[in-house]
């Protein structure tokens, strides 16, 4: 059985190291050919936006656009359900092939048989 690797980021800009490891990490795992599902909740929920990565800068880190165009190669990309919701953020707003989804689809993701859930 594949291992795949859930990873929930919970910071967006207001805690940008934190952010930016969430998505180092996906990317990193996708490039390794890990199934991977990233779920941006709470401020990282704009990233699922068009053009919202590009304005997140990190000295010293890897472009977030990069990190996001990487996962979305080959990786899951969804925004909570409540988030997206206290956003006002709705399907039609997102990048394509960006869902939404809530909390019942995350645990059946990392319940299932070889996944690893992290939370940044």
């Amino acid at each position: 059985m594949a291992r795949s690797l859930v990873i929930k980021v919970t910071a967006g800009a207001d805690a940008p190291e934190r952010c930016n490891q969430a998505f180092t990490v996906a990317a990193a795992a996708v490039a390794s050919g890990v199934p991977v599902s990233l779920w941006l909740t709470g401020e990282a929920s704009w990233f699922g936006l068009p053009g919202r990565a590009k304005e997140f800068s990190l000295p010293h880190a890897a472009p977030l656009e990069d990190l996001l165009e990487v996962v979305m190669s080959a990786g899951r990309v969804t925004v909570c359900t409540q988030c997206a919701a206290r956003r006002e953020i709705t399907v039609d707003d997102l990048i394509g092939g960006v869902r939404i989804a809530g909390a019942s689809t995350f645990v059946e993701e990392a319940l299932a048989e070889g996944a690893q859930a992290l939370v940044y």
